[in-house]
């Protein structure tokens, strides 16, 4: 797929903060695209790049192979939609869709078909001549998301659009976005510091840190493979376990962690003996249990006493303890819990993974 939207080292700077420090980043034509981080890494002020509400200091950016750099916003074929929805009060559904419409001189006949396949395409027909303090916010994000479509941009911005909406209806949003996406086929962008949001309906995510971009790649590839501590901290929950390489065994390595021994693990980096190292482990890849697996190469087995049992319906989380290092495991509850013995807290048990479940990081 070719690159559609490209920020070729791009920099902002407000006083002595670098907001977006030398961004270079290609997003593809059709693509659902996130990017990714905590508040004030940057993330928002490169969509305000991309929109034309703010010019960068340093850098270009391109739209579809064209430099867009110097245009002002109704030049660049970008539409954004925020998290406020922006709607006007005093207008009815149908009219906050046209509005862009009438405001280009399009004629009525077209301005009516088009606004018609927009209700259509966001499930707002029954809903068409209704105030917007007479929908719900889900319905209000669906208005704004038609009104932003009903122009045909080229690419759709999209600033954390259903932050303001409770975890149900958010979800259900998702699965929403993903289906509009899928129809339309116009390039998103959409920015977040929801690392589920970013994962459940994204192709590709970019991560955000302090002005920079950590790490970019499909979902799969951030979560299982994270390429910093922070991008391993930020999605999703992991173990960190600080030491050393003592052996060097080809694809895998033998190395030293203070307060726990030795662990087995997959040397992807291709780091020596001597290199200090952070293993970072998933808690969902950790298995626990009240006795010790059989004897397999490349399983690492250790004895541990839980000190926390959070039961969560569908899964239940384990803090235990294991030499001097805490453990957080995660265990699936796939078998009717009540014809089980329940692990409880003071327990000694045993936990183990494979070597090939953990991701060595080099400490910063």
């Amino acid at each position: 797929m070719e690159d559609f939207v490209r920020f070729e080292c791009v920099s902002r700077r407000y006083g002595e903060v670098n907001a977006v420090d030398e961004v270079s980043l290609s997003v593809r034509r059709g693509e659902f695209f996130a990017i990714l981080g905590p508040s004030g890494c940057g993330k928002t002020t490169l969509l305000r790049l991309l929109a034309g509400f703010e010019s960068p200091d340093e850098g270009r950016i391109f739209l579809d192979g064209r430099d867009i750099t110097d245009l002002p916003p109704h030049r660049r074929q970008v539409n954004t939609i925020f998290q406020s929805y922006a709607l006007f009060p005093h207008l009815d559904v149908r009219q906050n869709i046209a509005f862009g419409l009438r405001m280009s001189g399009t004629a009525k006949r077209s301005i009516d078909a088009q606004v018609d396949r927009m209700l259509r395409l966001v499930q707002m027909e029954d809903h068409a001549r209704k105030r917007t303090d007479q929908i719900s916010g889900g319905q209000k994000q669906r208005v704004a998301i038609a009104r932003a479509l009903v122009n045909e941009p080229a690419v759709l911005l999209l600033d954390e659009p259903l932050a303001a909406l409770d975890l149900k209806l958010r979800q259900r949003m998702q699965l929403e976005l993903e289906r509009i996406h899928d129809e339309v086929g116009v390039t998103f962008l959409y920015v977040t510091h929801d690392q589920g949001e970013a994962m459940s309906f994204s192709d590709r995510i970019a991560v955000m840190n302090e002005g920079k971009i950590e790490q970019l790649g499909t979902p799969a590839e951030i979560y299982e493979a994270p390429r910093s501590r922070f991008v391993a901290a930020f999605i999703g929950d992991a173990n960190f376990l600080d030491g050393r390489v003592e052996e060097d065994r080809g694809e895998r390595c033998r190395i030293s962690i203070p307060g726990y021994g030795d662990a087995v693990v997959f040397n992807d980096d291709r780091l020596r003996p001597g290199d200090r190292v952070s293993l970072s482990l998933r808690p969902e890849k950790i298995r626990i249990g009240p006795e010790a697996p059989p004897p397999t190469p490349g399983v690492n087995v250790i004895a541990a006493r839980v000190e926390d049992v959070i039961y969560l319906g569908g899964e239940t989380k384990y803090l235990v303890v294991a030499g001097e290092r805490p453990f957080a495991v995660t265990r699936q509850n796939n078998r009717f819990l009540l014809d089980e013995t329940p692990i409880r807290r003071r327990e000694n048990v045993w936990i183990w993974w494979h070597a090939d479940d953990g991701v060595m990081l080099r400490p910063v």
